[in-house]
């Protein structure tokens, strides 16, 4: 028998930020959650242990000195953890939008697998006390400075993240190299438009640029063309409501921007070398059934 589709995590209170501390936790000595899809973007700091943690099922090792990036929609699942002290930060979109803009380097919650930053040395107080502050800010009694409050700080830690993530990436270039701001605001309006749009002329568009001059910036930056980083954000997604949910195959093609299901499904096919059905009764354990 399958597995249950999960259900979505969302936040336990009606608040856009949630601070939680953890403290010598351990995981994998008895049953373990069962993959869990965000309905928020999380950051898990760590300080001390170490673990493993499966996001949309990339393993990711869970190391100190180190804050996992994981974001909405993406799905998640602890394997194991040895004596983790870890500061857990989970808001959702609305804690991104400040002052009529989105806070920036939300590009680094878009994407496949997560992505683990290592903090350069002496960081780590930084962070955990920033981290300490927003948790205060999310127990007070609300008052009308209470989410501006929130905001800035969360800002803060996401662009010390931007600057670490910078520091620490193998091919190092210059924090205002053009091909990295460019593929960072095209993965934000890639995030945002992905299930509406298909076509690279749109990005091209809102991001006005020649579709050349995208395309051209992109593959020196990714080896993948504009066309090939909206297909797989597409494909990811209906991947994850396949594997997830008990949507039809019909209801996946319709979230995913497609209104012709039998074209939806040779796309599909063409990326994961199965059908929609296929991929989710072999993702599911189940006995292959035709359709789809």
């Amino acid at each position: 028998m399958a597995p249950e589709p999960i259900d979505v995590d969302r936040l336990r209170r009606a608040a856009p930020v949630e601070v939680m501390l953890a403290d010598g936790l351990r995981i994998g000595e008895g049953p373990i959650r069962a993959p869990h899809r965000h309905g928020y973007h999380e950051l898990i700091l760590v300080r001390d242990g170490r673990g493993e943690q499966l996001i949309d099922e990339v393993a990711s090792p869970v190391l100190p000195g180190s804050v996992t990036v994981i974001g909405q929609g993406q799905v998640h699942q602890f394997q194991w953890a040895q004596e983790l002290r870890a500061a857990v930060v989970r808001f959702t979109e609305e804690a991104l939008q400040g002052a009529g803009e989105r806070i920036p380097a939300a590009w680094l919650l878009s994407g496949r697998g997560g992505r683990r930053i290592a903090l350069p040395p002496g960081e780590l107080d930084r962070a955990e006390a920033l981290v300490r502050l927003l948790a205060g800010e999310t127990t007070r009694p609300p008052d009308p400075y209470a989410a501006g409050v929130q905001q800035h700080l969360l800002a803060t830690l996401l662009l010390w993240l931007e600057r670490w993530y910078d520091a620490s990436r193998a091919e190092r270039r210059t924090a205002d190299d053009a091909d990295v701001q460019l593929h960072r605001r095209f993965a934000e309006r890639l995030e945002a438009d992905f299930a509406r749009h298909h076509d690279a002329a749109h990005y091209a568009d809102a991001l006005a640029l020649p579709g050349a001059a995208l395309a051209k910036a992109l593959q020196r930056l990714t080896g993948r063309t504009t066309k090939e980083l909206i297909v797989d954000r597409v494909m990811l997604e209906a991947a994850r409501l396949l594997r997830f949910t008990d949507l039809t195959v019909g209801q996946v093609a319709h979230r995913t921007g497609f209104e012709d299901q039998p074209y939806f499904s040779r796309a599909f096919k063409r990326h994961w070398g199965a059908s929609p059905q296929a991929y989710r009764d072999r993702e599911r354990g189940e006995v292959h059934r035709s359709g789809g």
